[in-house]
Parts: C-alpha cells; structure tokens; sequence
C-alpha cells in the first residue's frame, strides 16, 4: 500500500478528489494542511448537511494506492492536467501492511445507554454489565449508537415505565436503531419508516440479527396513532413535518424528537406550538431531546 500525498488550494480541492478517484485510488482523504498551528481553520456544517465549503485555504489530499508503480502513475498524470495549478506533490510513501478490517473495527467499542443498556457491534464480547443489549455493525444507514441524538432517544427509551410505550412509530429510522431499543423495552406493533429503500433494508436485517419483530416500511406505512413517536432527523425537517408526527400521537402519547442543536430549541418549540408543547427533556454536548405529551 502506497500514498500519494498533495497539497491544494480550495478551488481545487473537488477537482483533485475527483481526478483521484477516476485513478483508481482506494480511498481520498482531505485535511487541513495548517492543523495544529495558528492558521487551523475550523470547518464543519451541520450533520447531516454539506459543509459550507470543500476544503481549506491549503488542503492536504491524501490517495492511498495498491503499489507505487499506481501512486507514480496518478501523480503524473494528475501534473499534466490544467486543474493541477497550484497544487504541489508532497510525497510517495510505503505504508506499513495492517490488518485493516480489524483496525477499522477497534474504532467501534460497545457504547453504554444506561449501566444496563449497552449497544454492542458484533465482533465484541458483551460487557458483563449488560442487561439489555442491542447487537449493531457500523453501517451505511444512520444510527450506531454513538452520536449524542441517538444516545439520547435511547436513554429516554430506556427509562420510562415498563409496558409504557405501547404502539411505536420511528419516523427516520436509518438503521432501525430507535425501534429496536423500543422492542427491547416492551413497545408493541412497531412501524419503522425511512424514506431511503437501503435504511428500511437496513433495519430489517437488523431487527432480525436482534430477535425482534417490527414493520419496516416507507413513510406510507405510518398510519393511524402511536403511544410512541420517535424522530432523530435534524431541525428543518423536523419543523415541516410538525403536523403530520403531531397527527400520529394519541391522546396521552409521546412525541420525543432529536437532531435538535440547542440553539435551535425555540424554532423547535415555535413549529409544533400550534400541535403540542415541546420541552427539552435532555442535552449533551450541544444536541438536545424535546418530548412533549399529548393531554
């Protein structure tokens, strides 16, 4: 395994990317060249959304190729290309052989909901103190357990009272995360709706692999009212779809939403007003839970 390393300014950061990726490369990483020193510059967007710019005043493009004889080649036909003004060649270097799969999955430790509520990946041994526990592999849908949004639905899950979430509807459900941890604590007739095909895929195989039984489905499937809604999405779909996840509550039912930064608190509350009355039920670090209740 060898890696071509260039610098680029911002303008050609996509250019760059792309080329890299017509060549063949196994994977394309982007950095800031200025990290740890006065000129870092902070880039990020909200989750979710792309961040406001490609790269950084000067970017440094990371390719990682099968052999050398496949670095050198990029490299010079990327030199020869018009776009390549600017940029500069950093470097060939040999990286050492890995073990990648393991690598990749020693990034994935088991994550602690509550001291009793663990989700865990596959590979690992479950945590002695596990009482409940949802297997889940790292995935192309959202929700492994570790983002604060989806720690905090769980949490909530997890500790009202038992046999109290009755009839559950996940709206967003990615990985199926949300409807699993609800199945695992007592909720019944479970809809899990995604408009991604892959995440309603993905939540079948996932509800199978944690020996639960849910309905997993596109938005349509959603019908009628629930004791229980969850959606983990982000703030602006949210706010649209305010009337129709406040139509699916039943009297005496809970609304509980996340992807809500805490500045975004108001708008929340301000959208679904008209419907029910928001609160912020919990927070960590920036994100908060709002749950309401229907009377």
């Amino acid at each position: 395994m060898h890696e071509l390393s260039l610098m680029c300014p911002e303008v050609r950061v996509e250019d760059v990317s792309d080329a890299l990726d017509a060549l063949d490369a196994l994977s394309v990483s982007v950095e800031d060249m200025d990290a740890q020193t006065d000129a870092e510059q902070a880039l990020f967007g909200e989750p979710g959304m792309p961040a406001p710019k490609e790269g950084w005043n000067r970017s440094r493009i990371v390719a990682l190729f099968p052999d050398e004889a496949a670095a050198q080649q990029a490299q010079a036909l990327l030199q020869l290309q018009d776009f390549f003004d600017g940029c500069q060649v950093l470097g060939i270097h040999a990286l050492e052989q890995q073990d990648w799969v393991r690598l990749t999955q020693s990034q994935f430790q088991p994550v602690d909901i509550t001291p009793e509520f663990w989700i865990v990946p596959t590979w690992h041994e479950m945590p002695e103190a596990a009482r409940v526990s949802i297997r889940l592999d790292p995935g192309l849908a959202f929700g492994t357990g570790t983002h604060p949004t989806t720690r905090m639905c769980l949490r909530w899950i997890a500790t009202q009272p038992a046999n109290s979430l009755g009839r559950t509807l996940d709206y967003g459900c990615g990985s199926g995360i949300l409807a699993i941890g609800a199945a695992k604590f007592g909720a019944l007739d479970i809809d899990a709706v995604d408009i991604d095909e892959d995440a309603v895929t993905s939540c079948e195989l996932n509800a199978q692999a944690n020996g639960v039984q849910l309905h997993a489905g596109l938005p349509e499937l959603a019908q009628g009212q629930y004791q229980t809604v969850l959606a983990n999405i982000l703030a602006t779909p949210l706010k649209m779809l305010a009337p129709l996840l406040c139509g699916h509550v039943q009297e005496g039912g809970h609304l509980v939403l996340a992807g809500i930064l805490a500045q975004q608190a108001d708008e929340l509350k301000e959208a679904y007003a008209p419907y029910l009355k928001l609160e912020v039920a919990d927070s960590q670090d920036g994100w908060i839970l709002m749950t309401a209740l229907r009377t």
